[in-house]
């Protein structure tokens, strides 16, 4: 599912206006069996939205400072989701702007959603999208017919355990991917 995300866009709806972004870099996060997963404690208050039907957003707060945002990809009582780790903007590029940046200075418009918490912040994702259905909400995931067609596959980056893994998945050759870059 970590592959199928990318070339989607993720759209978010607010009385500010619309944000979105074609995704470009996920990394795959499955089950209690995986020490990275927030399902590996077993379920809890806050990894609920996991373990429920697939197509739900799960958003939650990283390390009190950032907003990430999750894709639910596994049936009904099997915990997984994909982590959307950054954007290609395509609609909203100037809100965007003035979410990531209020005192004006500019930001690069692939630097606006390049890693999973400047593209929460910069598409105004908050607690309040946790557990939003992704196909019928204020949060949605579209095809819009993009299709990558250079794709790789990496360990994942920014945790502390099973980054052997290679789960996380990028377009090959974005300018928008975070982390270390993936040449075309």
């Amino acid at each position: 599912m970590a592959e199928a995300l990318l070339g989607k866009v993720l759209v978010h709806r607010t009385p500010s206006g619309v944000a979105a972004g074609m995704i470009v870099e996920t990394e795959a996060y499955i089950g209690e069996d995986d020490p990275a997963c927030h399902a590996a404690p077993g379920p809890t208050r806050r990894n609920e939205p996991l373990y429920g039907a697939p197509g739900v957003a799960y958003v939650y707060l990283n390390y009190g400072m950032h907003y990430l945002v999750n894709a639910v990809t596994e049936p009904q009582g099997h915990p997984a989701a994909v982590l959307i780790r950054a954007l290609e903007p395509l609609e909203g590029i100037a809100l965007m702007q003035q979410r990531r940046a209020p005192d004006g200075r500019a930001i690069d418009v692939t630097g606006l959603c390049r890693g999973p918490g400047n593209l929460t912040r910069a598409l105004g994702i908050t607690l309040l999208e946790n557990r939003l259905d992704l196909t019928a909400s204020a949060l949605t995931i579209e095809d819009r017919g993009f299709n990558p067609t250079a794709v790789a596959w990496t360990p994942r980056i920014g945790i502390r355990v099973a980054v052997e893994r290679r789960w996380r998945c990028a377009i090959r050759g974005n300018p928008c991917v975070s982390g270390p870059r993936l040449r075309a």
